[in-house]
């Protein structure tokens, strides 16, 4: 499954890099460390705050209202059957489905869920872009203990912000299975969608039990010399030419010419490789999310625009296009306008590959599109991520920098290692105090596109010095530079990583760290 398809961006890495910049083993930056706590803050200039800590807890009380309502849910991760639509595998799954169980709440109220582990290995659950309590946030050994085989844990945390994200674990591979479904919060103040004109797509890549394991893809990447055929050259024969061979970010390639490491077999929309989505004529509220592990898809609708209203849970101001690129761990929430009686495909290819899934948006008797299929809006005016504007209710104030870092993507495809080299302060990554202005620039010095997401926050793009969208997980091209910006104002220590899980597992994750 590893795709041996990359020599152009594993010659590029060659030159990047020399023998002496490449860094020993890819150890996470929490790993073989506990989480910090008051007792365990070691007296130095710079004191971590833990996920325990006394301003964790104030800022969950300052979230939370006396007569919020409590949703309880019940996960349960254990081995599947699973029907993807004409073809059985086993996997895993949440409560015996993939994806698992939709959980729908207002804003403002409480989720507990209890997470039982019927996995034969330890399992945290994460929950992608909610701003919630740092011990909530479901990363082994920097925010919780891992839930052992056979045991469980209650997750419970306020939601302070509508919008669509969704739930996975963060622990190894286990995302590259069945394990994800749908969180959507509603405004509490807008009345209870239609569930035919609001409906979720999760779109994703899949390898489990398709003849390989997740593990394994890794295991050949990180232990097979990345999966990737040098040939004959060195260092020596790696130029002009070599660099003219690569191919950068484009307007109509907007993530350049090599966008993933992993041959899917199958990918899927709701579980399935070719659903039907009942829906009701008129607007139609389709909230998109990518819970894939390696792969960019490109989405359309073939026979109508897509009118893009909100990313990543924040809306923005309505811009209308006729395809977007989503990567792993984004989200778009799109209106369609649906004609009654009739269908409408929905396509979401490979972005620089081949192979997609797709869907039809049925409100009436139209028969589902060939596998052939290509709608002409595939190819037509594509989003770009200055395009979006946060709307005026959710725009940061215009405030200058309290602290500025500079965060470097490094890769080496050909021992397949990568990383995010952030800046420390007496051994604490990125530093941050409660209150300040935090700007990060993203540096990526790879040929390798990477969707970086933050934990616990929602950051601000910043396109040409103006603000754009809202997001808490941005795509940073090729050799290129993304410049975001947020308010600390949730403490606790918070993961920074690229969310293609095969380079997280390979190294590139760092942590933001509020300290005292």
């Amino acid at each position: 499954m590893v795709n041996r398809s990359l020599r152009r961006l594993a010659i590029a890495t060659a030159l990047l890099f020399t023998a002496a910049a490449v860094w020993a083993g890819t150890t996470r930056p929490w790993d073989d460390a506990a989480p910090a706590t008051e007792a365990t803050t070691p007296a130095s200039a710079v004191q971590p705050i833990g996920p325990e800590d006394e301003p964790v807890l104030a800022a969950e009380r300052a979230r939370r209202t006396s007569d919020g309502t409590v949703r309880d849910v019940e996960l349960t991760a254990a081995p599947a059957s699973v029907d993807l639509g004409g073809q059985t595998v086993e996997t895993w799954a949440f409560n015996g489905a993939v994806p698992g169980p939709e959980i729908r709440l207002r804003e403002g109220e409480v989720l507990r869920a209890v997470v039982r582990n019927g996995l034969p290995e330890p399992l945290t659950m994460h929950w992608h872009g909610i701003a919630l309590r740092n011990d909530m946030d479901g990363v082994p050994d920097l925010t919780q203990e891992a839930i052992s085989p056979g045991a469980s844990f209650t997750y419970e945390f306020t939601v302070p912000d509508a919008g669509t994200y969704f739930y996975h674990p963060h622990t190894g591979t286990q995302l590259d299975r069945g394990l994800y479904g749908a969180l959507i919060v509603e405004d509490e103040l807008a009345p209870a969608e239609d569930g035919a004109n609001d409906v979720t797509v999760l779109l994703d890549d899949w390898l489990d039990g398709l003849g390989q394991e997740p593990d394994e893809v890794l295991e050949g990447l990180t232990g097979g010399g990345g999966g990737h055929d040098m040939g004959a050259m060195d260092d020596m024969d790696m130029g002009a030419a070599a660099m003219d061979d690569m191919e950068m970010a484009s307007p109509g390639r907007p993530l350049g010419g090599d966008t993933s490491d992993v041959d899917y077999p199958l990918y899927l929309v709701n579980g399935k490789s070719a659903p039907e989505l009942p829906v009701g004529a008129g607007p139609l509220r389709l909230r998109l999310v990518n819970a894939g592990s390696d792969t960019p898809f490109r989405v359309a609708v073939g026979g109508a625009r897509l009118t893009v209203v909100a990313t990543d849970g924040f809306p923005v101001r309505p811009v209308t296009v006729d395809a977007l690129v989503i990567g792993m761990g984004e989200r778009y929430d799109v209106m369609v306008d649906v004609p009654g009686g009739s269908g409408l495909p929905l396509v979401a290819t490979v972005e620089g590959g081949d192979g997609g899934a797709r869907a039809l948006l049925r409100s009436g008797p139209e028969t589902i599109p060939t596998a052939g299929s290509r709608p002409s809006e595939l190819d037509g005016d594509l989003l770009r991520l200055e395009d979006l504007v946060a709307a005026d209710d959710v725009r940061l104030r215009p405030e200058t920098p309290d602290r500025t870092f500079e965060i470097s993507m490094r890769g080496d495809m050909q021992a397949y290692q990568w990383a995010l080299d952030a800046p420390a302060e007496d051994g604490t990554s990125m530093p941050v105090r409660e209150g300040e202005r935090i700007r990060m620039v993203f540096r990526n010095d790879t040929m390798m596109w990477h969707p970086i997401h933050l934990h616990g926050h929602t950051f601000q793009v910043t396109t040409d010095g103006k603000p754009g969208a809202r997001k808490d997980t941005v795509i940073v091209p090729p050799m290129e530079t993304v410049v975001v910006e947020f308010d600390a104002d949730n403490p606790g220590a918070w993961a920074l990583h690229c969310h293609n899980i095969y380079h997280a597992e390979a190294g590139m994750v760092t942590v933001v760290s509020y300290v005292r």
